[in-house]
């Protein structure tokens, strides 16, 4: 499974979490904005980077729901999945179109999730 030259931004505050998930991405050929690990870095990197072309958000950020990085990636169009341990009802009336890679995910499904979330930007 293939992200070859995909930037993108991983925002997950568990250290342990990140790395694993920056080194899987990575091997998939992907290009790792991040990770960021706050809701004030993520909305940062939002504005200053040039180009994202997805993202990989936890919902659970240092003890507060990053809904608002979730509204700015909307905002902006940038495709998005959220690893999060939350259940996908608790999301889904929000954001009823984002895929919920429930935690702990199988790295395989969080690929394949991501990839469908680029929805068909990706040319293997």
């Amino acid at each position: 499974m293939s992200l070859t030259n995909c930037r993108i931004l991983v925002v997950e505050d568990e250290f342990m979490v990140a790395h694993d998930l920056q080194l899987e991405l990575e091997e998939a050929g992907a290009v790792i904005l991040g990770p960021e690990a706050s809701i004030r870095g993520a909305l940062k990197r939002i504005d200053d980077e040039s180009r994202i072309d997805a993202v990989v958000l936890d919902i659970n950020l240092e003890g507060k729901l990053s809904f608002v990085v979730a509204d700015a990636m909307k905002a902006k169009q940038i495709p998005f999945i959220f690893a999060s341990g939350y259940e996908d009802e608790a999301l889904s009336s929000r954001y009823p179109n984002v895929i919920n890679c429930r935690k702990p995910f199988v790295t395989r499904d969080l690929l394949e999730s991501l990839i469908r979330c680029l929805n068909g930007v990706i040319k293997d």
